[in-house]
């Protein structure tokens, strides 16, 4: 066995033994003396069957990473691979950096095992906290073009490497990202695909294919595969294939590696009779009962003992003199979004007059600092940014969720942009999103360029099945104060707020506006909508103490609202002041939202007792759970119905209210339930 062949094999060892032993032990973790009833977890909790192949996996990686002036990035797309990377993370100090109790020593891996899976707050999981967690891979499918979206910021000299499994390649995301790698030439990414057979519960489809029919299948999608299967083929042969597929991948031949294996090997064969090896028992640990059947302890001890941890550790519990030394040889590379924060704003220099004209121009300020970049799901020419299609720093594939991933990917790696897409179909982002919000909020998250999405072609303009404000909704249930919902209600007010959008950090900034054109409106209040979120509007406003206000949010509820406020002046003979709420998110409680209103500005801003009329683009229900119940005084909101069937645009309009006709009879609902003290 060759020198790297010997260290490589030292590191494969001793992650996969301090993954099983944190799994199953918490007391004699460097098997001093034989295990006991003591020493085992009475409830032992992780996922087993990935860890080999992962961890074979990364210490291949992290081994040839750095060397001949190339960084290999890991990424790691299942979550139940987090044990394999907490394990590599103790190794290389890593964890200990992020949680100091969890030093690479017996006392800490003694820590580490009880501590598991829980792990001091950072969980079982992928976790962001350490090597390979820049993706988040809780849920299934979105690594692959996650890391394609990374290899477009990630810089020269690296190769984004993720590694996936097999039963991931059967989710569409996944699946549609072969193929839409054609539309990123030269990108370096790799992909280590985890063939070992199974996904959960089940036999995997892609591991069922032949040799031919698999090399056939990556061809078909425009990528050269190479394959390899481990243990059987040693590590000299996985090292040269890898170290081909990253030559390959860098003079721009896609390249996939195949990593063959046997579910769970290297662990029990069978327990209690039943087969596990290569089965979907392996999927969990097999050895639920290794702290009371004696049976599982002997196999537990066997199976520990096989990674042979008297030549991998010190009487201390340190690194052995062998595996420090392979050690030292390993990089672990990672996305960083260390990018200053960008300063430059949009030079618009006159008021733009459409939708188009305000999305092209800032767009284009941005895109000329060479770190921008737009994605969209073949609609450009239908959103009349037509202009935008066919730019170098534009992307344009048929899969949202895909698109996310990429997007969300070129921001881990620095960078900075845009997904545009029609409203209707943008649910499709949901779990991507919630994802993406999860792992922001964990320990270790860097700050990253915000995640920022424009959403148009919304369905008051649009046809029965296009017609669906669900994504918001969604957000906003999520209490998450990183989330800004923002509905500028014209062209000058969108182009200031994707402006604001694309210079901020840490951000989901969902951004709703209609490409039709809509009467314009004075922008003296702008800088203070821009500021505090909402402004009230003196050029609808009456100068007396109003009995009904009405909040818009977006450009349809103003328009409406325009032409509405006439009528209500002069059959209810009432005072109005109109509101103009550019980010929604004003109305919820402050606690949670930073933009949100504290109760004396409410009074200010809304008046102490006027009733309140919200007219908003999507679902009321996603204003009533901004509202809840912290405005005391009468409220409706006209927001998005879903009709019975298909209707005509003004059809449809008049079903939810969106109308001068249901704008009144609100108004006229609302006043008959408040005292009449204002009326003229």
């Amino acid at each position: 066995m060759t020198s790297h062949a010997q260290n490589v094999d030292l590191l494969w060892r001793a992650q996969s033994y301090v993954a099983v032993a944190q799994i199953h032990l918490q007391d004699n973790v460097l098997l001093r003396r034989p295990l006991g009833p003591g020493d085992v977890k009475a409830r032992p909790a992780g996922h087993w069957g990935t860890v080999p192949g992962t961890t074979w996996a990364l210490a291949h990686i992290a081994l040839l990473s750095g060397t001949g002036g190339t960084e290999l990035v890991p990424l790691l797309g299942a979550g139940h691979a987090g044990v394999a990377q907490i394990a590599a993370g103790w190794l290389t100090s890593h964890l200990a950096a992020a949680r100091p109790q969890f030093t690479p020593d017996e006392q800490g891996l003694v820590n580490l095992c009880r501590s598991f899976p829980e792990v001091a707050g950072l969980g079982s999981e992928v976790t962001p906290a350490l090597p390979g967690g820049d993706f988040l891979g809780g849920r299934l499918g979105g690594c692959l073009p996650f890391a394609q979206g990374a290899a477009l910021a990630a810089g020269s000299g690296r190769v984004i490497v993720p590694v996936l499994g097999d039963g991931e390649c059967e989710t569409p995301t996944t699946a549609a990202a072969w193929l839409a790698a054609q539309a990123l030439p030269g990108t370096p990414v790799l992909p280590v695909v985890h063939l070992n057979g199974f996904r959960m519960g089940a036999p995997s489809l892609l591991a069922g294919l032949d040799a031919r029919a698999l090399t056939a299948y990556a061809a078909g999608c425009g990528w050269n595969a190479r394959t390899v299967t481990v243990p059987d083929d040693g590590h000299e042969v996985f090292h040269a294939e890898l170290a081909q597929a990253v030559a390959d991948t860098l003079a721009g031949r896609r390249t996939v590696l195949f990593m063959r294996c046997v579910k769970g090997w290297s662990g029990p064969a069978t327990v209690n009779g039943q087969q596990v090896l290569g089965t979907a028992r392996a999927h969990k640990t097999p050895l639920t009962r290794a702290a009371s059947d004696s049976a599982q302890t002997h196999a537990l001890e066997a199976w520990l003992s096989s990674y042979r941890p008297e030549e991998l550790f010190t009487e201390a519990g340190h690194p052995g003199p062998g595996l420090a030394a392979a050690l030292a040889g390993t990089a672990w590379p990672r996305l960083k979004a260390s990018h200053p924060a960008p300063t430059l704003r949009a030079a618009v220099r006159q008021q733009p007059v459409s939708f188009a004209d305000a999305v092209a121009t800032v767009i284009r300020s941005h895109a000329r600092a060479g770190d921008f970049r737009v994605f969209s799901p073949d609609e450009l020419a239908s959103n009349r940014l037509s202009e935008l299609a066919g730019q170098a720093w534009t992307t344009e594939v048929l899969a949202e969720e895909l698109l996310g991933e990429q997007l969300a990917g070129f921001n881990a790696a620095g960078g900075r942009g845009v997904l545009i897409s029609y409203e209707a179909f943008a649910p499709l982002l949901a779990t991507g999103l919630v994802s993406l919000l999860k792992q922001q909020r964990m320990p270790g998250a860097a700050p990253r360029p915000s995640f920022n999405l424009l959403l148009t072609s919304y369905g008051w303009n649009n046809t029965y099945t296009h017609g669906d404000p669900s994504l918001v909704t969604t957000l906003l249930a999520l209490e998450d104060p990183a989330v800004r919902v923002l509905a500028p209600a014209d062209p000058a007010r969108l182009a200031a707020v994707l402006d604001d959008a694309f210079t901020s950090t840490g951000q989901l900034n969902v951004i709703v506006a209609g490409k039709h054109p809509l009467p314009p409106i004075p922008a003296d209040t702008l800088r203070e909508e821009l500021d505090q979120g909402a402004a009230l509007w003196p050029h609808l406003s009456d100068v007396q103490p109003p009995a009904l206000t009405v909040v818009v949010c977006g450009d349809l509820p103003a328009a409406v609202t325009a032409e509405a406020l006439p009528r209500i002046r002069a059959e209810l003979g009432v005072a109005v002041r109109v509101v103009s709420a550019l980010d929604l998110t004003v109305l919820g409680d402050p606690v949670v939202w930073p933009a949100g209103l504290r109760a004396d500005e409410v009074n200010v801003l809304l008046g102490e007792a006027a009733a309140l009329l919200v007219v908003t683009l999507g679902h009321p229900a996603a204003i009533w759970s901004l509202l809840k119940a912290r405005y005391a005084r009468p409220v409706e909101v006209i927001g998005w119905r879903e009709t019975e069937g298909p209707r005509s645009q003004p059809d449809t309009a008049a079903a939810a209210g969106m109308t001068a006709e249901g704008m009144l009879a609100a108004a006229a609902r609302l006043l008959k339930t408040r005292p009449r003290c204002d009326i003229w």
